[in-house]
């Protein structure tokens, strides 16, 4: 089955006008001077009466059940529920529907059941200081008076309508029928969740962060909503049926957040169709940042006026999608408000799960579209996808990443001539990729600390540790593709790492590019690295590697987590593990340089990190063994130490390159005779760092005592006087040769940023001091996306 772009629904005010005449049909008027009748309570305790035209329950329980013969309330008239910050259960057990035209008010939380039918008139308020539920669908009272999650169950054919004003000062509000919930009126839950759902089995739980309602069983019922809601987060579910979110521009959801709740919209029908159009607002209050909006639909459908979302991105679910004329327009004008979309196919209900761009999307705004297909992604002849801002584009086939031979075809045209936004294009490695036309932009140039060497990038997908054994394995002329982690996975058998033959010797240099997009690889062995040898126009970016290391040493090779050499450039990898590096029982030292990301660096490192354990009889650093090449925005907080005659630092052993806003906090130990917080020797420059590695050595002897520095244990090159280390922790009064005393500082200096000068502690700066910090770190490791430091994952 291929799900196309669903057909338009038209919103005009002849279908209200129908929806009304079916709705007032089923459900009789209110007599005049109506008010609840036959009150009494079952479970709880408290007192029911009333006066002229209102009633009054005063409630001493903190929960209660009311069983009542009927519950409306006319015009003019008014029910007020005295019950603290507790909960009333009300349930009609006559024939009538409930017909709020007056005012019903509580201090705490109303629910109100009624199998035939809830409905609050065009003047009628409901106003609560706690959570308001009209249901259709009936729970049991053990569980309400237990105060746990509600199971509401039923097969009323009735429905519950808001035609009015309902508000929840402080909690949520629940609307629930099996048959259909429409809401044309105002529905207001600033602290909280509005949810409405139709099901014929719905879940009600308590949660302060996410949805509290979760429809169980699918009743092919419908949600109606063109009124206005304002709420932290909302809500819309028909599991297999309709739900027609038709908000016009004075009638717009609003999900606006709280200090606990992100601002969310969720509208799913996973079996069910979508009919969007309108204003969609989802914004956290706290901060201003953009919130999110999740769409979950077997069809998708957008009238002629579409939806516009505005927030920090819109999720959309779908087996299968084919994106025409409709969702254009929609799309464009949401990316033209900054928001991302993200499209992502499932391949249920026996779709092919493909994505298929008919017809011409372009954008002049910041948003940026994902579109990740299950199998393949198309473009088709004569379509362009184009933007004129700054906006992404990713086209991803195999978006679960199970070698499923996806593609990427693209028949027409990608214009970023005008964009300085970037293209990602990835496919499986048993797939196709088709490029078709691409127009870059000539003047376009890569955001700092990205490592993108490429406006418009295509990638092979690698998906598992088989993957990268393939890739291990293929001939050398294959090493300057690009290739992208798919997804996270376990490599807890050992494999064939890239560049590496069988003796483990370097092979061929990586000159392509590998983006880890914000994915982990973890449990891995490898035998001196990922990469035997990143060449100079090799890049690895965007990677984690966790639990990963080798737990033996080969005289023959330098060793890190990442590579054995790199000669290119590495961003945004971080490490941890353990790295054995050379050793013997004869306690001979003179092992390669071994550590946490490489073993040797001769070309760029920034932005990357390692808490690896090193242990190695050689030249050993917790980043780099021996550095010729450039480190920069890096630390490592891994414990490095060797049993015998070794050469350890805290982030790198030997440098003979530069070292530049960076730092190490572990520890350096065993028989040393050049150690150092930061490094063991340098011949180098190191220029606005610091060290807190505590420092020792168990090497004796009288006539050459080992040589230790907070900073440096040896140093023939220069180290500026901006940098400092940790008195205390280190345990070393002297920062080593070439080293100001002076920059010895004690650990309640460290957490000073005045310790610091000439260090950039503003909001756009380098640096930054956590609240209880005892040190300073780099502000990217504090930015969300880092992933520790990693990018966002796709």
């Amino acid at each position: 089955m291929r799900v196309k772009e669903a057909k338009q629904i038209p919103i005009k005010p002849t279908v209200i006008a129908i929806v009304f005449a079916a709705l007032y049909g089923a459900i009789p008027s209110a007599h005049a001077g109506a008010l609840p009748t036959g009150g009494r309570f079952v479970a709880g305790n408290g007192s029911i009466a009333q006066s002229g035209n209102s009633v009054t329950i005063n409630q001493n329980s903190s929960r209660g059940v009311v069983d009542w013969n009927s519950f409306s309330i006319d015009r003019g008239n008014a029910v007020t529920f005295n019950n603290g910050t507790g909960a009333t259960l009300n349930r009609v057990t006559g024939g009538d529907t409930s017909m709020i035209m007056g005012a019903l008010s509580a201090t705490g939380s109303v629910y109100l059941i009624n199998p035939q039918g809830v409905v609050i008139g065009n003047n009628g308020t409901v106003t609560t200081g706690g959570r308001f539920v009209a249901s259709t669908l009936d729970t049991d009272n053990a569980s309400f008076m237990n105060g746990g999650p509600l199971t509401f169950t039923g097969s009323s054919s009735r429905r519950v309508v808001n035609l009015g004003q309902i508000g929840s000062t402080h909690g949520d509000v629940f609307l629930v029928s099996a048959a259909e919930v429409d809401n044309f009126g105002g529905i207001s839950a600033p602290d909280g969740t509005a949810e409405i759902a139709a099901g014929r089995k719905i879940l009600l739980q308590d949660s302060s962060t996410g949805r509290q309602v979760f429809v169980q069983s699918g009743s092919h019922g419908t949600v109606w909503n063109q009124g206005d809601i304002a709420a932290a987060q909302i809500n819309l579910q028909a599991a297999d049926g309709n739900i027609f979110a038709l908000a016009g521009n004075h009638a717009a959801p609003r999900a606006t957040g709280t200090a606990t709740r992100d601002g969310h919209i969720w509208i799913v029908a996973d079996q069910g169709n979508v009919n969007l159009s309108g204003l969609f607002s989802a914004y956290n209050a706290n901060d201003s940042s953009g919130g999110t909006i999740d769409t979950v639909a077997r069809n998708l459908a957008f009238p002629d006026i579409g939806p516009t979302v505005i927030g920090g991105v819109w999720n959309i679910t779908t087996p299968s999608y084919k994106l025409g004329a409709p969702s254009g327009r929609a799309f464009a004008q949401t990316l033209n408000g900054g928001t991302a979309i993200n499209v992502q196919t499932t391949g249920a209900d026996g779709s092919n799960g493909n994505i298929e761009v008919a017809s011409n999307l372009g954008w002049d705004g910041a948003g940026s579209l994902t579109l990740g297909a299950y199998n393949t992604v198309t473009v088709d002849s004569g379509v362009t996808i184009r933007n004129q801002a700054n906006g992404n584009l990713t086209l991803r086939a195999d978006n679960t990443g199970i070698d499923n031979g996806g593609s990427v075809i693209n028949n027409g045209s990608i214009d970023w001539s005008k964009s300085t936004g970037i293209v990602n294009l990835l496919y499986d490695m048993n797939g196709s990729y088709a490029a078709g036309t691409q127009l870059a932009n000539a003047n376009w140039k890569a955001p700092a600390f990205s490592a993108l060497t490429t406006q418009m990038t295509a990638y092979q997908l690698v998906n598992s540790w088989a993957d990268i054994d393939s890739v291990g394995s293929l001939p050398a002329s294959t090493y300057s593709t690009n290739y992208a982690l798919g997804k996270d996975f376990d490599a807890s058998v050992f494999g064939m790492a890239i560049g590496y033959n069988g003796l483990e010797q370097p092979k061929s240099p990586f000159e392509g590019q590998f983006d880890g997009m914000g994915h982990t690889i973890e449990n891995g062995t490898v035998p001196g690295g990922l990469f035997g040898l990143i060449g100079q126009q090799g890049v690895v970016r965007n990677l984690t590697m966790t639990n990963t290391g080798r737990d033996f040493g080969l005289a023959e090779d330098p060793a890190g987590i990442l590579a054995s050499v790199s000669q290119g450039t590495i961003s945004n990898v971080f490490v941890s593990g353990n790295m054995v590096g050379y050793t013997s029982a004869a306690g001979n030292s003179g092992g390669p340089p071994v550590g946490g990301l490489v073993g040797i660096n001769e070309g760029l490192i920034e932005r990357s990190g390692s808490s690896a354990t090193i242990s190695n009889n050689g030249v050993s650093g917790g980043l780099v063994g021996s550095n010729t090449g450039s480190i920069v925005q890096s630390f490592a907080s891994g414990n490095v130490s060797g049993d015998s005659i070794t050469e350890p630092g805290g982030l790198v052993g030997d440098n003979a390159g530069s070292i530049s806003q960076s730092y190490a906090t572990g520890t350096v130990s065993g028989l040393s005779y050049y150690a150092g917080g930061l490094v063991a020797t340098n011949s180098g420059t190191i220029d606005e760092s610091f060290a807190t590695t505590n420092v020792t050595s168990i090497f004796i002897d009288p006539h050459y005592p080992p040589q230790l520095g907070g900073i440096a244990g040896a140093n023939t090159g220069t180290i500026g006087q901006n940098v400092y280390w940790d008195v205390d922790t280190t345990g070393q009064a002297s920062g080593g040769p070439g080293t100001l005393s002076a920059n010895g500082l004690s650990h309640a200096q460290m957490s000073n940023p005045a310790s610091f000068p000439g260090w950039d502690f503003s909001s756009g700066g380098v640096w930054a001091m956590p609240s209880g910090a005892a040190h300073p770190v780099l502000r990217w490791q504090l930015q969300p996306s880092s992933n520790a430091g990693g990018g966002a994952a796709l």
